[in-house]
């Protein structure tokens, strides 16, 4: 718990603020105090000496020579005298030392408080500026809507008021034009914006403001610390010998000794927590394209006639950019010396600043260059016919009055059907493999491999090859029936492969992209007839589940199908855990059998597990589970996620619900839809399906998941399987388990729990990861006390 995670919020600054204007007060109060204290410690010294400079001149006093009463009463004068003297001592060290440090201190202070208010300042400062950015995009592009609206207008009123082509005509159609590539343009200006600010938002609340809250905790702890040299010395100047004094000083080195810099904050941090900054989301507004007949589509760039010289020149200028941001990362203009002054390196944000600078205009640049690039490769072909203008056919789509004639001009090729015959047949056919998928089999200059996709609702065959990158070409269909690319017409598609291939020529001429290895299917992407469903089982996030039967073998296993309207980016989500599992052979992780990606729908074929998921066996079975059966599930269960964890495996959502249980009990990881292969995976697109009471604390303050998040939800899973089947953190809400366990609560053991098994669960739930066992270690515990448990 500290500053940069629990003070991002106006009300934690402000109270900050506050605090700090309280600490400079008190200063003030204890030099104020101090000072008034040495001129009445002087004072008193003097008074004392006076005193003692009486008390010696005793009369008659040849007449006591040898008393050893008036000799004890000089002794006792030249004991007051000397503690006079050390009184006086005292007060000058006081104001020649701690006096002089608290004015330091004070003024180093104040200065530390107007640099954070700086900071702040700028900070939101930034906000407004990436918000007042988009809103003034977003009136252009309003305006330039309505004069397109207006242009239009005007063109369709003359068109048929005319009925001819005229000189009026023209020029009533040029402006329309002219509104027309304005609108489209400030269009892909709005989207770009969109990302770029994004980018550079979260870069401020995710890198810059927290790192501003971490440096403050670090002054702050370092002035108490300082402050706390203050007091010692104080109490050190204020140390006398008789026992009252002396009980004095201990109480107030007691007081002092209780002073801790890490701890300073605790109560102030508690009583003001707020949570991280809330990003500001810039989301297109989906109103400006209502009236644009279809063409322009929210957060996605037009390419057409109207757009595609605009974008290439932008993409020019951009990478271009890009480059000289890089180089200018790599060589930083400041030097890289470190400061010996670590007060001074604290509240010099300079670097840090430039930094975020350049690391936010790279992200920007490099969002924007992977926008219009991605742009540019989905324009399918590479070249779009001649006089084909996208832009003026779908603004006219719905004026029947005018379509014909525009069809007429734009020279567009009708596709007749999808001449797909026997492609089922050829193995360098791969179905309806998603794009992204298709990207990851294609790695080799010349590797090639053919696709069916669907756009604007119609089916389309792909030609995907790897060439300076991926290129996707869409196979032309003539009036007659017949196929081609730039080249020669063929009856079938296959011919036009085999062409294409064999005479080595490009598909076309700007592309210049040259078949040289067909990639086949996989061993474990099945054809869709092979697998016969029997009966529906269940419902998963991408579609149904049903118990299936394979039609060579007879085999019966579990399939997992993905609903046909989903868009590409959610099959390839789907297809992620068929491309995890094919890898992986373990006794306890379910096995994939194969994929079924030759038409619709996708379908993930796996070894069917007969007792299903293990929360609904150990619900169902709540009063004949044995201690050793439990044992053993948590043994299978890390087993599993040991394997899983040497293959740098991150599961993301362990859980009962997501294990499953087969024969003698047996228990198999299974549902990895969440899955990275990655040692550290870091989440960048929301939290909505993240199971809260299940993932660790960092994974949901910073997105930041390791195989040590697993281990948290290992110790949540053993948790439901002693409660046998219960619901962790019962009664709270999601938000009140993640502030509970951030304040320090964990679950207590449920009832019956081995005292081994619950130590176990706390060492899972450390806050810090690196305290947590790895899965290593807790498959020998388990396995020890499953053991012992015989």
């Amino acid at each position: 718990m500290g500053f940069s995670t629990s003070l991002q919020g106006q009300s934690s600054h402000e109270a900050l603020l506050a605090r700090q204007d309280a600490e400079i007060k008190l200063l003030e109060t204890m030099r104020r105090c101090l000072t008034i204290k040495v001129k009445s410690d002087r004072e008193y010294a003097s008074t004392i000496s006076s005193l003692t400079m009486q008390g010696k001149k005793i009369e008659r006093n040849e007449d006591l020579v040898g008393s050893l009463i008036a000799q004890s009463w000089r002794d006792i004068m030249d004991s007051i005298d000397q503690t006079a003297k050390l009184i006086k001592q005292q007060a000058d060290s006081i104001e020649a030392i701690v006096v002089e440090h608290i004015m330091t201190l004070y003024s180093e202070r104040r200065r530390a408080r107007k640099v954070y208010q700086e900071e702040q300042t700028w900070l939101n400062n930034q906000f407004q500026q990436l918000t007042e950015d988009v809103a003034r995009k977003k009136l252009e592009y309003q305006k330039n809507l309505e004069m397109y609206k207006l242009m239009r207008s005007r063109f369709e009123e003359h068109y048929v008021k005319s009925g001819r082509v005229g000189r009026k005509l023209d020029e009533v159609r040029e402006k329309y034009q002219k509104a027309c590539r304005k609108l489209h343009l400030t269009h892909n200006e709005y989207v770009l914006l969109l990302g770029a600010v994004t980018e550079c938002e979260h870069d401020l609340r995710t890198c810059y403001l927290p790192s501003l809250l971490h440096r403050q905790q670090a002054i702050h702890q370092e002035f108490i610390t300082s402050w706390k040299t203050i007091l010692q010395d104080i109490v050190k100047y204020s140390d006398f010998t008789t026992d009252k004094f002396q009980e004095i000083h201990r109480r107030m080195q007691k007081a002092v000794d209780s002073v801790k810099p890490v701890e300073e904050y605790r109560d102030f941090i508690g009583k003001h927590r707020t949570r991280p900054a809330s990003p500001i989301r810039f989301v297109f507004d989906e109103n400006l394209v209502d009236d644009t007949s279809g063409k322009l589509l929210p957060n996605k760039l037009t390419v057409d006639n109207l757009t595609i010289d605009w974008l290439r020149n932008r993409l020019t200028e951009l990478e271009t950019s890009l480059k000289a941001t890089q180089q200018s990362r790599q060589n930083p203009p400041y030097p890289s010396e470190n400061n010996s002054d670590s007060k001074i390196s604290i509240l010099d944000y300079s670097r840090e600043r430039e930094e975020l600078r350049l690391r936010c205009q790279e992200k920007r640049l490099q969002r924007q260059v992977d926008v219009i690039r991605a742009a540019l490769n989905e324009l399918g072909c590479e070249e779009l016919p001649l006089g084909y203008d996208l832009s003026m056919e779908s603004s006219f789509a719905d004026s029947p009055s005018i379509s014909k004639t525009f069809r007429g001009i734009s020279h567009l090729t009708s596709q007749k059907g999808n001449g797909s015959g026997d492609l089922m047949e050829e193995e360098w056919f791969h179905g309806v493999l998603p794009r992204e998928e298709v990207v990851r089999l294609l790695v080799t200059e010349g590797d090639f491999l053919v696709r069916e996709t669907t756009r604007n609702d119609e089916c389309q065959i792909v030609l995907s090859v790897c060439w300076d990158g991926h290129k996707h070409f869409i196979v032309q269909t003539t009036p007659e029936g017949h196929y081609r690319f730039e080249g020669p017409t063929f009856p079938s598609i296959q011919e036009l492969i085999r062409h294409q291939w064999l005479s080595g020529l490009p598909v076309t001429s700007r592309s210049g992209a040259i078949l040289k290895t067909p990639i086949l299917r996989e061993r474990w992407e099945l054809n869709n007839d092979d697998v016969i469903l029997l009966e529906k089982i269940g419902r998963g996030n991408f579609g149904d589940v049903y118990k299936a039967q394979l039609k060579t073998c007879k085999t019966e296993v579990a399939v997992k199908t993905c609903k046909v309207t989903l868009p590409d980016e959610q099959k390839r989500k789907f297809l992620q855990e068929g491309r995890i599992l094919k890898q992986y052979d373990h006794p306890n992780i379910v096995k994939l059998i194969g994929i079924c990606v030759q038409k619709q729908p996708i379908m993930i074929v796996m070894e069917l597990v007969p007792g299903g998921s293990l929360l609904t066996y150990l619900r169902k079975n709540a009063n004949t589970i044995t201690q050793q059966e439990q044992l053993r599930m948590c043994k299978d269960a890390a087993a599993g996620m040991r394997y899983l964890e040497s293959k740098y495996c991150i599961h993301r959502d362990l859980a009962a619900r997501n294990c499953l249980v087969g024969y003698e009990s047996i228990v198999k990881i299974s549902d990895f839809g969440m899955s990275r292969e990655e040692e550290e995976y870091i989440v960048s697109d929301g939290m909505k399906q993240i199971p809260i009471k299940w993932t660790a604390p960092e994974a949901l303050n910073f997105g930041k998941y390791t195989s040590l998040c697993d281990v948290w939800s290992y110790g949540i899973l053993m948790w439901e399987i002693f409660s046998k089947g219960g619901n962790p953190y019962s009664g709270m809400s999601n938000s009140q388990a993640r502030e509970k366990i951030d304040a320090g609560y964990r679950m207590p053991a449920p009832e019956n729990t081995p005292d081994e098994i619950y130590r176990l669960m706390l060492r899972c739930w450390e806050y810090e990861p690196e305290k947590r066992p790895h899965f290593d270690q807790i498959y020998t515990v388990v396995e020890t006390l499953s053991q012992a448990y015989l």
